[in-house]
Parts: C-alpha cells; sequence; structure tokens
C-alpha cells in the first residue's frame, strides 16, 4: 500500500541571488552527446547548492545587448576546491548547446542563482525518478547523493543508447531506460511502486511531463503531496522552465 503523506515533507530554502562571473577550468566529455564543464573563481565561495533540483542561470553574452539566459542544475559542487560543474546535452543548435561543444579551459562565463532549492528528504521509503535527457544531471547528482539505506527507481527517456551511462549510488536502484515519450510513460505507468511512504520527481519536456503526471497521480496513486512535476523545456518554445505541481 503506497502511502499518502498528509502533509508535505519537503523542505523550500530560499538564497540570495548574485551573478558570478567564471572561468572554464576543465571541459570533459561524458558520452557522445553530454559534454561536462567546470568552472572556478572566488565569486563562488558562498555559493550554495542545497538540492538536486536546483538550477542556476547560465548567462550567454554577459556584455552584450542580446543575453541568453539558460537553466541548468549544478551538477557537481566541491566546496573545497571552489569549483561547480555543470553538464550540458549537445543535441540542437541552440546557444547554451553551441558554446559548450566549443568551451575550453580559460573562457569566461556568468552565472546567477540558484534562488531557492527544494528539498526533499532522503528517508522516503522509496524514491521515483523519471527524466529526458535534460534530467539526466539531476537524476545522476541525486543518486549519488543518497545513502545506501535509500532504495530508488529511475526511468529515463534517452534515445540514443551511447548516451546511457553508468549511474553510481550508494543506494539500492532500479533503471530502466526509454527510447521514445510512448515507452517512457508505458515504462512509468507498468511499475509495480512499492509499499511505504515514498516521494515522486519528474522533469522533462512540459506536454510529456503533464502526462506522466497524470500517470501517477490519476493512475498509480501518488498522493498531491508526494509529487514534484517540472517542465524542463516545452517543444515549440525558447528558454522555458516551469513547474506543473509539487
Amino acid at each position: 500500500m503506497i502511502i499518502d503523506p498528509p502533509v508535505s515533507r519537503v523542505q523550500r530554502l530560499r538564497h540570495e541571488i548574485k551573478r558570478r562571473d567564471l572561468q572554464v577550468v576543465r571541459v570533459a566529455s561524458v558520452s557522445p552527446h553530454f559534454r561536462s564543464v567546470t568552472f572556478a573563481g572566488e565569486s563562488l565561495s558562498d555559493f550554495i547548492s542545497a538540492s538536486f533540483d536546483d538550477h542556476i542561470k547560465l548567462i550567454l553574452n554577459s556584455d552584450s545587448d542580446s543575453k541568453d539566459w539558460r537553466d541548468y542544475t549544478p551538477r557537481r559542487y566541491d566546496a573545497a576546491a571552489g569549483e561547480l560543474t555543470l553538464e550540458f546535452a549537445l543535441h540542437g543548435d541552440g546557444p547554451a548547446a553551441s558554446w559548450a561543444a566549443q568551451a575550453s579551459v580559460g573562457q569566461r562565463a556568468t552565472i546567477a542563482g540558484p534562488r531557492g532549492s527544494f528539498v526533499i528528504p532522503p528517508d522516503y521509503d522509496w524514491h521515483l525518478l523519471c527524466g529526458d535527457e535534460t534530467a539526466l544531471p539531476a537524476i545522476a547528482r541525486r543518486l549519488e547523493e543518497l545513502p545506501a539505506s535509500a532504495r530508488a527507481i529511475a526511468v529515463m527517456l534517452v534515445p540514443d543508447v551511447s548516451d546511457r551511462r553508468v549511474l553510481q549510488s550508494a543506494a539500492t536502484v532500479d533503471i530502466h531506460w526509454a527510447g521514445d515519450t510512448a515507452q517512457w510513460i508505458d515504462a512509468v505507468r507498468a511499475l509495480n511502486l512499492p509499499d511505504g511512504e515514498g516521494y515522486t520527481w519528474c522533469a522533462g519536456e512540459a506536454g510529456a511531463i503533464a502526462t506522466l503526471r497524470r500517470v501517477l497521480v490519476e493512475e498509480k496513486g501518488v498522493g498531491r503531496h508526494a509529487i514534484r512535476a517540472a517542465a524542463y523545456w516545452k517543444r515549440g518554445a525558447v528558454a522555458h522552465h516551469e513547474n506543473l505541481g509539487d
């Protein structure tokens, strides 16, 4: 039996929004269509990222009138080293993907945020993580941060098999991959969710996430206090980010 808690146990934190001018110190290929870029700079000294669900604004062309702002998950923040790592999906020809494809050590970049954190406690009986390629860095971070006592199910939409990486976690994790949106939704629909108090997090394209949320709430019985659904992008729109319910 799935337990629907009467109130949400998540914690919302607010942070001071600061612009930070950074320099690229490391670039690496994660998979054929994902690139990792690590930044450093003195302005990171008071940077905070309390949740895998955080997002910062990467500001491209910050010195011009035609600024491009894009949301990215802090993949990793190493406070001791003063380094922040972002991962970029290189599909398409958007300004951020194009910038990441040519990024090299020594280049400058500006970020802002995160403006807040949505902290989901790790001590739920189970965690369900559903995401497409844009959510893969956040899911990878969450799995790395879960303790050995945790249980997680990850269902991910990554069409290119070469981008389906090994995900590290101390937790017990059941991983499912899907090649298209229909397969992804069917895979979630086919899940037998564990008993106990669980929390569901899902992110991806707006239309697909709206459908996925309906499946989870109306068909799978996930309670309204136990789900967060975020549209990381929307087909046909630019720089779209929206919470569809939490």
